[in-house]
């Protein structure tokens, strides 16, 4: 495998397409889903599924799993102290349940709790030393705190566990990314999208780095395959139209600009960017509207 590798080359003239459809089709009412729990799927959130598992729950009041699974799904759908109350009493019927100790702490962590989060992820390694989603999941919380070294030595041996988990090259590279190891960011951010290559965050990490480097081909092919990836991203939306400028491409860094300011208005990046491209996007207009009433 080629680390570092640029994502497939689009041409830039689609984008225009693209950033229309993938705005449309991300936004809803302004708001995001909660951020799932790792390897669940987010309809488990749902109310018909709550509804479903507390029925479960009734007919099995001894099962800690169906406890630990109705939390899941709590969690997912915002409902954060419904959650916990279902994590502690599957703990509470087995205390080695190291899943349900892992996944309080998340609810924890969401929660700002985070002497609480530290606590259960410790609990979750203690009864199980080779649970990865403990390691990372504590690595992600040293790493809020800006405990770097920390962190890095969970993700290390979170990968030490399983050599192909992107969760964990991802957030080691964020990592490298924050002491300046660029290179190795990039080496990490490379892996993670090679065994995980539907998310949207390593390609627009990667990017990141790409950019600060004035990288602007390489930016703007990473920075545009995470905006179609994930369309409700300010942050995503305004790097792209910093690599569009950077590349020349005034028009379509103007496009980029503007989705981000529907996203976040308040984005100052994304305003300086929409100020400084609007004449070319203006300039554009005004040619295409010339050309569709010539003779």
């Amino acid at each position: 495998m080629t680390l570092g590798l640029a994502a497939r080359r689009i041409p830039t003239a689609s984008l225009f397409i693209v950033a229309a459809l993938v705005l449309a089709g991300c936004q809803t009412g302004g708001t995001r889903a909660p951020t799932p729990t790792p390897g669940v799927d987010p309809a488990v959130g749902s109310q018909v599924n709550i509804q479903s598992l507390t029925e479960v729950v009734t007919r099995n009041p001894n099962d800690p799993s169906a406890y630990n699974v109705r939390g899941i799904a709590y969690g997912d759908a915002g409902l954060n102290r419904e959650a916990i109350a279902d994590f502690t009493r599957a703990i509470q019927l087995n205390p080695s349940y190291f899943l349900a100790y892992a996944n309080r702490a998340l609810v924890y962590r969401r929660m700002g709790q985070l002497e609480e989060a530290l606590a259960d992820y410790n609990r979750a390694l203690q009864v199980n030393p080779n649970y990865v989603a403990a390691f990372t999941g504590r690595g992600d919380l040293y790493r809020s705190q800006g405990r770097l070294d920390l962190a890095l030595a969970d993700y290390n041996a979170a990968l030490l566990v399983d050599r192909a988990d992107a969760r964990s090259y991802y957030s080691r590279g964020l990592v490298y990314q924050a002491q300046g190891a660029l290179d190795q960011a990039i080496a990490d951010f490379s892996l993670a999208i090679s065994f995980d290559p539907r998310q949207a965050a390593p390609y627009a990490a990667r990017g990141q780095v790409y950019l600060s480097r004035s990288n602007y081909d390489a930016a703007y092919d990473d920075l545009y395959q995470a905006a179609s990836r994930d369309g409700s991203s300010a942050d995503i939306w305004t790097n792209l139209g910093l690599a569009l400028e950077g590349k020349g491409d005034l028009v379509n860094a103007y496009t980029a600009f503007n989705n981000a300011l529907q996203i976040s208005p308040s984005n100052q990046t994304a305003l300086a960017g929409a100020q400084r491209t609007l004449a070319a996007a203006q300039a554009a207009s005004t040619q295409v509207v010339a050309g569709a009433v010539a003779p």
